[in-house]
């Protein structure tokens, strides 16, 4: 099962990584040609990783592995391996499953149960802490400009909206199908 996981979940952040800098970036640089950050204003992984972490919980960490360590080899070919690399790296994978682990700790379980519908817009607040955070300790692992840490916040808020709006039409397009 847990094979299966990684397979799925790090295809997912590999895709989502591909559309978002194959695709989405170069619109991005068409439409905001001043806009000096690397980062994506519409970064669909974090998606992947809140999503992945609010289902899988722990085990979301080792399912995104293979792909976040993909996306960073793409990224920076033997550079994956340098400190602040592998620093973000880890954020990417332990933050999300920790911060929902934490919620759960102070008594705001957020978890998938068969008798409970999701609250959309806790895991959206869910998804923004988990940014906060992950800017936060990438940007500065990097030793970024100020400026990224916004950009990041605001590619990830906006990538986890459109990653759960796009699922919202995928679902309902499979539920019509089986109808």
């Amino acid at each position: 099962m847990l094979a299966k996981e990684t397979a799925l979940v790090s295809l997912a952040y590999v895709l989502a990584f591909l559309v978002t800098y194959d695709l989405l970036t170069p619109l991005q640089d068409i439409f905001f040609p001043d806009f000096t950050s690397h980062a994506s204003l519409l970064f669909l992984p974090h998606g992947i990783r809140v999503l992945s972490a609010w289902l899988l919980g722990w085990r979301s960490a080792i399912t995104l592995t293979p792909g976040v360590f993909l996306v960073f080899f793409n990224v920076a070919g033997s550079g994956v391996f340098a400190p602040s690399r592998i620093i973000a790296i880890l954020v990417a994978v332990i933050v999300p499953a920790a911060t929902f682990h934490i919620f759960r700790l102070i008594k705001w379980d957020l978890s998938p149960q068969p008798d409970k519908k999701p609250c959309w817009p806790c895991i959206m607040m869910a998804g923004f802490v988990i940014s906060v955070i992950t800017s936060l300790l990438t940007n500065y692992a990097f030793g970024s400009a100020s400026e990224d840490y916004i950009a990041y916040l605001i590619g990830d808020v906006f990538g986890l909206f459109f990653m759960m709006l796009i699922l919202m039409f995928v679902f309902r397009f499979f539920r019509s199908r089986q109808q």
